[in-house]
């Protein structure tokens, strides 16, 4: 068993606790989805957002779909000139088989070209 690393990303309409709540939950189900994921195999998930969403932290969106068990941490991305605004980012760490080329990272609403080898949906 490996430990696999799974990136995402969106944007957030507005900097309010409802909208970053539900960017989130829409982010981590597509994720989970995708990669047939099961919270017991989570090792741990970091949630990153712009500098100017602020309302709400990411992670409680997984504490409310049931991850009580799994090691959560949000930060903010650096502030960089151009880059994506409202944008949320998760990076899952988790115990799979799964070969790296195996792996679906999942890019929505406006972060499709975050990157540019990605498989969103």
């Amino acid at each position: 068993m490996r430990c696999r690393g799974v990136r995402g990303a969106t944007t957030v309409e507005e900097n309010t606790r409802e909208s970053i709540l539900q960017a989130t939950k829409e982010l981590l189900e597509k994720m989970i989805q995708a990669n047939e994921i099961k919270v017991e195999e989570i090792a741990c998930a970091f949630f990153t957002t712009t500098p100017d969403l602020t309302a709400e932290f990411p992670a409680l969106a997984a504490r409310r779909m049931g991850w009580t068990q799994v090691a959560l941490l949000c930060g903010h991305e650096m502030h960089v000139p151009e880059s994506l605004p409202q944008c949320l980012r998760i990076l899952i760490l988790f115990n799979t088989e799964k070969d790296a080329g195996e792996i679906v990272h999942v890019y929505i609403n406006g972060a499709e070209n975050l990157r540019t080898n990605n498989a969103s949906e």
